[in-house]
């Protein structure tokens, strides 16, 4: 009891010492390390702040879309040259009104048609050294919609008025052609040939040979043969010339001009015989053999 009235007595004593201040807060090297810290994100704002407005000015970013990109009703609008690095799939491309719409690849360009199943039907590739086309059927036709060229596995259809051929080499084909007019260019030759195996012109109503403004020249290494079923074959001309007919012999004697009879055998040759008051032709029989 004593030691606690002695305890508080002396608490309710005035100290002749003056009030304690104890400090709150950073101080010292702490805080210059704060503020550092402060300035550096602060400068670190302000430069991301201005490089996000510069690729917005330099990308021309607005709210219409991207650079040469333009967002529409209809879709994107782009204009410029563009360069995809990843395939593109779209529903339509088209240029802009009056102007042409290029592709350009460093390889090759491909178009792939797909199916539900993602399956190819149709393709085209354009590449360095050809273009190709998959497909059941390929065909082109005019602004009208007629057909000038068609093709599939079964034929091959050209369907424009004249077909020109224009290879120094003229064009082969290795199996039979059915069309009903073949001719050349004016003041051009036409040469139908078949190098090592024969050739054939059949039509039902008949065949015609027309040169109008020049010669025709039929050559043949072994036999040329003109055959005519249930009519007959006619040679109209001013003059007809067989230069290389055989002579038949004949013994000189009597007046005999120079002038030649052609005689016909049997089995259909022809031969000449020189001409004299009678027919010579039943003495040079030996011809016919």
């Amino acid at each position: 009891m004593p030691q606690e009235q002695y305890t508080h007595h002396r608490s309710t004593i005035p100290s002749s010492e003056g009030p304690q201040v104890y400090k709150v807060g950073i101080y010292g090297w702490r805080k210059r390390c704060l503020y550092f810290f402060v300035l550096l994100l602060m400068i670190l704002i302000l430069v991301n702040l201005a490089m996000t407005i510069w690729i917005l000015k330099v990308m021309n970013f607005t709210i219409d879309g991207m650079g040469n990109l333009r967002i529409t009703e209809k879709g994107l609008k782009l204009e410029g040259d563009s360069e995809f690095l990843q395939p593109l799939y779209a529903k339509e491309i088209q240029s802009r009104p009056g102007n042409a719409l290029y592709f350009k690849s460093a390889r090759n360009v491909t178009v792939n048609i797909l199916n539900d199943q993602t399956k190819v039907l149709t393709q085209l590739i354009t590449g360095p050294k050809a273009v190709e086309a998959y497909g059941k059927k390929f065909e082109v036709k005019t602004v009208s919609g007629k057909l000038l060229f068609s093709a599939d596995d079964n034929e091959v259809v050209v369907g424009a008025e004249r077909l020109r051929v224009l290879g120094a080499e003229g064009t082969v084909f290795p199996k039979s052609i059915e069309t009903p007019n073949v001719r050349a260019d004016p003041f051009k030759e036409l040469r139908l040939e078949s190098p090592t195996r024969s050739l054939v012109m059949e039509a039902p109503k008949g065949v015609e040979i027309n040169a109008e403004a020049g010669n025709m020249e039929a050559t043949c290494r072994t036999e040329l043969r003109l055959e005519s079923k249930d009519g007959e074959i006619k040679l109209d001309a001013a003059k007809i010339r067989l230069p290389r007919l055989p002579h038949g012999s004949y013994t000189p004697t009597g007046t005999r001009q120079k002038v030649f009879e052609i005689c016909v055998c049997a089995n259909g040759r022809l031969f000449l015989s020189q001409a004299g008051t009678g027919s010579t032709c039943q003495i040079n029989t030996s011809v016919c053999l």
